[in-house]
């Protein structure tokens, strides 16, 4: 996941990015204007429509965190420096020279009343800090300490003798006011994901769903990311990651509210309940820092990012590193090269993989969950070259993601929307095919299709999973009925759903119609012309 910005907002660099391996392009709305922000949106997803990609985008929520005001450009700080944080909001430009020292706006008005002489302020998850020596109204005068880069809109916490200090801003709602005109923005735009700031319990995630729903199908179905970033989220982790769509991680400013210490233990523990749960976990913040300025990684950075792939986390995001830095597509090649890596280092080694609970409500989705961890387990034994599964919802290729097989998930929907989405889960190559023919004819489609780009190889042994294969006679096809039954090495069918018919079964569950078969094939690639 890459974050977007002036270093990497033309056609041409989008273009180039995701040529590169961007699956999802991340929208930080903390900076740049709705105006600025559509017009990326649109190069996207032209970029999708005319060149056959299919980037997701994400729109990122500020959250009502204290936070530093525009800035024309970032200020360098130099240790000992004289800097003035404001609430009065009244300078003549977003940041002015003062008293021989920099002036700032603070978002909070209560900022003034909340500090204290001698407590320590952090910027941008520490890559800045204060300590403050003078309270003077609506003034905050401090000196630096930690030299560093101040960005426009930076994150702002303190510290009293080493404690973080939770301010009265902490009682504000999640969502702020300026959070819900970009919401209803994203949405308009048909942005594929809202990653929501500072969450601390699921209550947030389920308002926003309900608000979203009502809105109409289309806004309903706009996947939403629970960012995790705020010492109060903690005792909440469960709840929050059962209420979403996917967590993110956001060490930069979960950092900067617990000990730095506790932030590798918690990228873990979160790592692992989304895999238990069944939703994507993004890791974001200081990958490749110094790549801001360098074109090469330090040896930590590169084994920070084989740490999280190692911890089988859905997506690593770079923030700074491609929205500002000066060697944007030089970052992206460092964690495409480091994730083949230790990805295929992680296969050779048969590293001990967890024990997945069970996920299912009903005797429907138990029969999902067996088949795509079956078929996970199979392409596994059988050191099969890829997983094929057919979806209309992407409910399936979720749980087969969830299984982390050795091998690659190519996974074919009719819906473009479902395709952009599926771009977050581990594992999952999503193509756009119609799936309206005769079952056998699907399969042989997708053979030509990764045949003539280079995915698969005459001779390759494929497992394929699919919800929608038909059996039976008559007429129908994918999701539907189609004459006669695949060779299949394990199917379900209508018999064994305890009980319950169709009918009875929910959208999105796994249900394809009356005569229906969820099953597991083992095809081998056929040549080219057959």
């Amino acid at each position: 996941m890459c974050t977007i910005g002036p270093a990497t907002e033309t056609y041409e660099q989008l273009e180039r990015l995701a040529s590169n391996g961007m699956n999802v392009a991340r929208l930080n709305m903390c900076h740049g204007d709705h105006e600025w922000h559509r017009g990326v949106i649109r190069r996207v997803q032209k970029l999708n429509e005319e060149r056959g990609f299919s980037v997701a985008i994400m729109c990122d929520t500020e959250g009502s965190e204290i936070h530093t005001g525009d800035l024309k450009e970032p200020i360098a700080l130099a240790a000992g420096d004289a800097f003035t944080f404001t609430v009065r909001h009244s300078t003549a430009t977003p940041s002015a020279r003062e008293g021989g020292g920099w002036c700032v706006d603070v978002s909070y008005d209560g900022f003034a009343e909340d500090v204290r002489v001698g407590d320590t302020i952090l910027a941008g998850g520490g890559l800045v800090s204060w300590e403050v020596v003078e309270k003077a109204g609506p003034d905050v005068r401090c000196r630096c300490l930690d030299p560093g880069l101040l960005t426009s809109r930076a994150n702002l916490t303190f510290r009293r003798a080493g404690k973080i200090i939770r301010a009265r801003n902490a009682m504000l709602p999640v969502i702020s006011q300026k959070d819900w005109l970009d919401i209803d923005f994203a949405v308009s735009e048909g942005a594929d994901f809202l990653a929501i700031s500072f969450v601390k319990s699921a209550e947030t995630m389920a308002q926003l769903r309900s608000y979203l729903r009502a809105k109409g199908p289309a806004a309903g179905a706009t996947g939403l990311i629970a960012k995790i970033e705020s010492m109060d989220a903690l005792p909440n982790l469960g709840e929050i990651v059962e209420a979403s769509d996917g967590v993110m991680v956001a060490r930069g400013d979960l950092g900067t509210q617990v000990p730095l210490e506790e932030v590798p233990v918690l990228q873990k523990q979160i790592a692992r309940l989304c895999r238990q749960a069944g939703k994507p976990c993004m890791v974001a913040s200081h990958f490749l820092q110094s790549m801001m300025t360098v074109p090469t990684p330090t040896r930590a950075e590169v084994a920070d990012i084989a740490d999280a792939l190692r911890q089988k986390s859905d997506a690593v995001v770079l923030c700074g590193e491609t929205a500002l830095g000066s060697f944007p597509h030089k970052s992206l090649d460092v964690v495409r090269s480091t994730s083949v890596r230790v990805e295929e280092w992680c296969r050779d080694q048969g590293l001990e993989d967890m024990l997945l609970r069970g996920l299912h409500e009903s005797k429907n989705e138990e029969v999902s969950e067996k088949i795509c961890a079956a078929g996970a387990s199979l392409a596994n034994e059988l050191e099969a070259s890829a997983i094929f599964v057919y979806t209309k919802s992407g409910y399936m290729a979720g749980l087969l993601s969830r299984q982390r097989p050795d091998c690659p998930i190519f996974a074919f929907t009719d819906s473009p929307t479902v395709r952009r989405r599926m771009n977050l889960r581990w594992g999952l190559i999503p193509f756009r095919m119609a799936l309206d023919g005769q079952a056998e004819e699907t399969v042989d489609r997708s053979f030509r299709l990764l045949l003539a780009r280079g995915l698969v190889s005459p001779g390759d042994l494929v497992v394929v999973v699919s919800d929608m294969t038909g059996s039976g006679s008559g007429g129908g096809g994918v999701d539907g009925a189609s004459g006669g039954a695949p060779e299949a090495l394990f199917s379900v069918d209508e018999d064994s759903l305890g009980g319950l018919s169709w009918e009875d079964l929910p959208e999105g569950g796994g249900r394809s119609g009356p005569g229906a078969v969820r099953s597991i094939q083992v095809r081998y690639v056929p040549p080219p012309d057959a």
